[in-house]
């Protein structure tokens, strides 16, 4: 679900993603003015300032725990009741959170201020996701748009073949067709799903737009971007520059796979240059292309031996025993087991009686160990994975619950989604074998390796393009250089310029494509996967460092090696009470974020990629494949 409570809350929950992204009792009471504030108009002191922030950890861990119930309860039964209970849970939020924004630039200009109290001031300005302007009805608005927006994406269905289908089955679906009429349709369907939101969404950037301002921010975006321990625009910027190292490995994968579909295809259906189209690649927003391995796959070293689809149904694998081996790899590193809770609470499936938002998500509800995932856990390699995901964020979640309430969060909101993603890296062969999934004879040796790096390649890749334009496009939107009524037109021309992907059918402004992903009417914020990206390499090959490995760093696994558990939950443990830099330094030795492990871990698939497009035009800004109509 989307952080309310700050956007570092607990209460609150992570997304895959992305991530992709609770209460009962009465409203809590809020007093007017800060503990402490002097009287008369007298200048505040750094006394006072500290006493506000104790005053105002409290009523937050508290109010928290009612959020993230009234949140948890909408989000596994949706009815027009609980949409009402977390609209209004949702609207006192964000008018709780405004007004301690607004009480803590009091003390902006406050000197004598420790580094802790200053830090916490700044994190009460800054992590609010949806500001609310502090006019009379406004929170109540924007909380409504926010639940119905949320609510809508969660009953939205498309069709295959006719018959109406949830979103869970058609994502599902679309990796495994293989008629390009028929994908068409899942794709086109399921992005109708947008289309009712349109007007909500404008009205949602207009009133958020409006409480930014009165917090001191430029627009909404700019001061997402402030969260990140440096400037919106250093922000921006590095994003860019971590983008421009990886590009090109990304175009050299994009003008193989366009190769590859095209041979499948013909070029009626997919050109053998410009763009690729959207729905072929495996997956609904084309953010991930694994599951189109077998369209892909090189002759001779493609076949790696074993689908892990396969090896889970010939171990009668299901839902729950996915998840107990999730919990497993965790409890290996030396990290203590899930409570009894999270398997008595957690939606580990999908209800067969009501609505539910199947979006994959982890929750820490009570801030100490009331841990849950609520996922509609199929059995396949890609739910496999995003378990190891989930259970990242509830392992960081307890790591750093004896933070104080204002730190209860990752260092930056890119760490807590990459912990999980690191630990899915080691998800190897070696590692298949280590957990009875794999016999030892059927490991893929050395000539396999262009094979199973291009299927990792096809899951990770395409997904920082991706990652990267989604806010970008969320940026303009909030800033006002892309207009509300070009927003669809906007949103596919970045869809093409970052990842050379355009609709399978024409477009219009009629339709906002932008809403068929979770993560819009949801309002995560979204660099964060970006940036998960890129650091789940950084700290996946230094686990592999303090675990001695010496082979290729594809094939690591630190499956079961105490020393990197111990120095992991080492920073874990920090929360966000030190700026991201030094978190990153404390695991991995250095203060940069890079792409190089990225590169580096691709490296031989690199060079294959180069040779097999030598003499190709890999470039996308060709004619799209369907014209958008004004």
């Amino acid at each position: 679900m989307k952080q309310r409570i700050l956007a570092i809350a607990i209460a609150a929950t992570l997304t895959a993603c992305g991530a992709g992204d609770e209460r009962t009792g009465e409203a809590t009471t809020v007093t007017a003015a800060p503990a402490g504030a002097s009287s008369a108009g007298a200048a505040p002191d750094a006394a006072q300032a500290d006493a506000f922030v104790a005053r105002v950890e409290r009523e937050l861990g508290d109010f928290s725990v009612y959020e993230a119930k009234v949140a948890w309860v909408n989000s596994t039964y949706i009815t027009e009741d609980t949409d009402w209970l977390n609209a209004r849970a949702a609207a006192e939020s964000t008018a709780l959170q405004v007004k301690f924004a607004n009480e803590a630039a009091r003390f902006d200009a406050v000197t004598g201020l420790s580094s802790d109290t200053r830090r916490k001031l700044d994190i009460l300005k800054q992590a609010i996701v949806l500001p609310a302007p502090q006019r009379e009805g406004a929170a109540g608005e924007l909380a409504t748009i926010a639940t119905r927006l949320q609510s809508a994406y969660g009953r939205g269905k498309g069709t295959y073949r006719g018959e109406a289908r949830p979103g869970v089955e058609l994502e599902a679906l679309m990796g495994t067709e293989r008629d390009p009429e028929l994908l068409q349709e899942m794709w086109t369907s399921w992005h109708a799903v947008g289309k009712p939101m349109r007007a909500d969404y404008r009205r949602l950037v207009e009133i958020a737009n409006e409480g930014a301002r009165e917090l001191g921010f430029a627009d909404l975006g700019a001061m997402w971007r402030s969260n990140y321990d440096m400037s919106p625009q250093e922000f921006a910027e590095l994003n860019d520059r971590l983008w421009g190292e990886v590009r090109p490995l990304y175009e050299q994968l994009h003008c193989y796979t366009r190769r590859a579909l095209n041979r499948k295809y013909g070029d009626a259906v997919q050109p053998a240059s410009g763009p690729l189209r959207a729905d072929l690649l495996g997956n609904m927003w084309a953010q991930e292309w694994d599951s189109i391995y077998d369209l892909v796959a090189p002759a001779g070293s493609g076949d790696i031996g074993y689908d892990l689809n396969d090896l889970l149904v010939a171990k009668d694998y299901d839902a729950t025993r996915i998840v107990k081996t999730g919990e497993a790899f965790f409890t290996s590193l030396g990290f203590a087991p899930l409570p009894q809770t999270f398997w008595e609470r957690s939606m580990i499936t999908k209800p067969r009686d009501r609505e539910v938002v199947c979006h994959a998500s982890a929750w820490d509800v009570d801030n100490k160990d009331d841990l849950r995932i609520k996922m509609c856990t199929l059995v396949n390699a890609t739910d496999f994975v995003t378990v190891h995901h989930e259970l990242g964020h509830n392992f960081y979640q307890r790591a750093y619950n004896r933070q104080p309430f204002l730190y209860l969060g990752s260092a930056n909101d890119g760490f807590h989604e990459a912990i999980g993603d690191m630990i899915a890296l080691s998800v190897t062969p070696e590692y298949l074998v280590s957990i009875g999934l794999l016999e030892a004879g059927k490991v893929p040796d050395a000539s396999r390796d262009i094979g199973l790096l291009l299927r990792q390649a096809l899951e990770k890749v395409p997904g920082m393009a991706w990652t990267v334009l989604v806010d970008k496009w969320r940026w303009g939107v909030f800033d006002g250089s892309i207009a509300p009524d070009a927003y669809n037109k906007a949103w596919n021309d970045l869809r093409r310029e970052y990842m050379g992907v355009v609709p399978p059918v024409a477009r219009s402004e009629e339709d906002f494509d932008p809403g068929a992903k979770f993560h819009i009417p949801g309002n995560t914020p979204y660099a964060r996967y970006f940036l998960a990206r890129m650091l789940q390499f950084q700290f996946y090959q230094r686990a592999c460092e303090i675990a001695g490995w010496q082979g290729p760093l594809h094939r690591c696994s630190f499956y079961g090696n105490r020393e990197v558990g111990a120095k992991l939950d080492a920073m874990l443990a920090m929360g966000r009470s030190r700026p991201w830099p030094d978190a990153l330094e404390a695991f991995t030795g250095t203060r940069e974020m890079n792409g190089k492990a990225v590169l580096a871990y691709f490296a031989p698939l690199q060079a294959w990629l180069e040779e097999q497009n030598r003499g190709q035009q890999c470039t996308w800004q060709v004619r799209p494949v369907a014209e958008h109509v004004p």
